[in-house]
């Protein structure tokens, strides 16, 4: 589902825009998460990163359930608040191994999601996707973080190999030209680097979540 196809979510007043992070800049940005309406859609970006989508069967019919473990549990509250905007119910929890995961209730309404982003029991990029604001704001709160002072990475899933180049060409076709990085490893990603990405990246995350450590996982120029 492309950036452009967003609907399926409740409808929602859009946030009021604050200042995006840029060190010595206060500038606003027109394109930052918080301008753009909540959707569906905007979950998205869970799945570019680690995130899953499993489709479900159910004496109601068919449903579906995103979920992402994180490192963090100031990543899983943001995304579920993510969620909540989305109008869905989301849910917090841990793993065996007391990670933190966040996911949505089981809805029939991601059954459209999860299809185009599994191709049976594996994960595939939709060929026309695009992140937006907000898809690249979930992106980063499931898995992203500062690589240096002058780079950024967003996460990619160990698990899916066949999307990171299709997530690159993504990257690309919004004017965010990322660096594959990791793909012999357990933790591949996307590097963005340079002034001018990383000011474009800022300007689409909008500002970090309210806690205190967000700040330090949150891209700056």
């Amino acid at each position: 589902m492309s950036a452009a196809t967003r609907s399926g979510g409740a409808a929602c007043t859009p946030a009021p825009a604050r200042w995006p992070t840029v060190i010595g800049v206060s500038q606003l940005s027109f394109f930052s998460a918080e301008s753009v309406p909540p959707a569906i859609a905007d979950l998205t970006g869970m799945l570019a990163g680690p995130g899953q989508a499993v489709l479900l069967n159910s004496p109601q019919g068919q449903a579906a359930r995103l979920s992402v473990v994180v490192d963090r549990l100031w990543r899983a509250e943001a995304l579920a608040e993510m969620i909540t905007d989305a109008g869905l119910q989301p849910d917090i929890g841990r793993t065996d191994e007391n990670t933190p995961l966040v996911r949505t209730a089981v809805d029939a309404r991601l059954v459209p999601l999860a299809g185009e982003w599994t191709r049976g029991a594996v994960k595939t990029v939709p060929p026309q996707w695009l992140p937006g604001p907000r898809e690249l704001r979930a992106w980063a709160l499931a898995s992203g973080g500062p690589e240096a002072e002058d780079r950024y990475v967003l996460g990619l899933d160990p698990h899916a190999p066949d999307t990171h180049s299709v997530l690159a060409s993504a990257m690309m076709r919004v004017g965010i030209a990322p660096t594959l990085i990791g793909t012999r490893g357990s933790r591949p990603a996307l590097r963005i680097s340079g002034r001018r990405r990383l000011s474009r990246l800022v300007e689409n995350l909008g500002e970090p979540p309210a806690h205190p450590e967000a700040l330090t996982h949150w891209p700056r120029i």
